[in-house]
Order: C-alpha cells, then structure tokens, then sequence
C-alpha cells in the first residue's frame, strides 16, 4: 500500500475497503509481535512501519519464526503523517482485519465454528464509548473464555482509540461484529441482562445462562427486545446513592463474578 492509503486507515469506511487496521506505539507492537511469536497465521501479513530509531528495536525482537511481518523504514515527517497523535512514537503497525469485521453478515459456518470456542457469550448493544469498549476487551482477555458479541451501529472496535484503550486486548478476544439483537433467540436459549430490580448476580443461577445482554451507555438494551427474548434480569447491589455504574464497570463486575 501506498503511504497515502495507509494514512486512510484512521476512518473505518478505509478500514473496510482495504481490510486493514492500525496498530501505533511501542506497547501495542510489542504484544502484536508476542502474539506473532505464539501463532504467526492468526494474524497474516503484517508491515511494520518505523523510523530509524526504531529499527534496532525490532531487529531485536523479531527472529525467524516470525514469518508474517515486514519492516518498513520511513522518515520522522512521514510517520508524522501516518500518525493520528500529536507526538508520535515512531512505530506502526498495519494488521490485516479478521475475517469478522470484513463482513456484515456472519455466515451460519462460521457463527458455528465460534460458538464452541467460548464458554459465555457478552453481547453490546449500540456501545458508543472508544474507551468503555477498549476498557471491557481487557477485561474479557484477563478473565478469558468470553467472546463478545457486537451490534450494529456499536464504535468500531478497530479504531483508534478502541485500540489504545484496549491495551492489547484486542488481539485476545475473539469477537463478531454487526449481530443483530433479534438474530440472538436464533443462537441462544437463556440470557441475562442487568436492571435496578432483578435477583442479585452473587446467586448461583447468575452463571447459567449463555448470552449475557449489555445496552447502549444511555439507552439500555430496548425493553421490548428483553422480552421476546425472555431474558432474566439481575442486578449489582450497591449503595443506592446513585443509580446506575459505567457500562465498562458493569461488565468487568460481571465477568469476574462469572469467572470467580
């Protein structure tokens, strides 16, 4: 790709036309080239783009057994143009999408392959927030087998800022993109959703279900929705003080309680 193309990643309709993300600074290149050491296909082909006081850093790490990443040295005014922060670090990296955020449409294949890979399913619905989604894949990865499930309309989780906040993450979690909440009943039994007046998530019976329900940061998951699909309301016992948590704190409670 030409440097101008690779510029265009930042905006997602980019993304979509070329299949690519990107990946900047230090910490995050460094746990894409730890995820390349473990399973170099997972990821295919990936460019690092770097300045040259960059180059001794990645000779240094990357060796024979990581077959899928090329390096690309290109000067500071050009990283700056690559970049979409203010002081760039002078590492990039160009990483192929997943199969999942190519397509609209899971195909029924593909939705069964992944089914089994995970044992509970955490759904969104219209997250808006980069930083609560970046904050909750980091969570999903700590706690592992999870995978999450993303509606239409939800940020994109190969953003920018998803990326950043995610730390890493995202490189952990197996996810699927645009599932449309009425598909759910077509894949799942039981669900579960959290409200002021439901049974509280310490109770056994908070872990039986398959598909946990988690809506939009201001509207909730619609309540005509929650009914069709029957889902069991629970609630975080708290204070009262206030009434309602961040959608990333309530998520990364629930996960743990899930996983504990």
């Amino acid at each position: 790709m030409k440097l101008s193309d690779v510029k265009k990643l930042h905006q997602k309709k980019f993304r979509t036309q070329f299949g690519f993300y990107l990946v900047e600074g230090e910490h995050l290149v460094l746990e894409l080239i730890n995820v390349a050491h473990h399973d170099s296909s997972t990821l295919g082909d990936i460019t690092l783009y770097v300045t040259a006081d960059y180059e001794a850093w990645v000779k240094e790490r990357l060796d024979s057994s990581v077959s899928n990443m090329k390096v690309e040295t290109v000067s500071s005014q050009q990283m700056q143009q690559l970049s979409d922060t203010k002081s760039p670090q002078g590492i990039i990296a160009r990483v192929p999408l997943p199969n999942s955020a190519l397509y609209s449409e899971r195909s029924q294949t593909s939705i069964s392959a992944n089914k089994s890979s995970a044992e509970k399913y955490i759904y969104l619905y219209e997250v808006q927030d980069p930083g609560n989604l970046g904050t909750i894949l980091r969570t999903l990865a700590w706690f592992g087998d999870f995978t999450l499930l993303l509606s239409p309309n939800s940020v994109d989780p190969y953003n920018s800022k998803v990326v950043r906040s995610s730390m890493g993450a995202i490189f952990h979690v197996n996810m699927e993109l645009n599932v449309a909440l009425e598909s759910l009943g077509e894949r799942f039994e039981r669900f579960a959703f959290l409200d002021m007046n439901g049974s509280n998530i310490t109770s056994n019976s908070f872990g039986d279900y398959q598909c946990y329900l988690f809506g939009n940061e201001a509207r909730g998951v619609p309540v005509d929705a929650l009914s069709k699909l029957n889902a069991t309301a629970y609630t975080i016992a708290g204070s009262g003080k206030i009434d309602s948590l961040n959608l990333a704190s309530a998520v990364n409670i629930c996960a743990y309680e899930l996983t504990r």
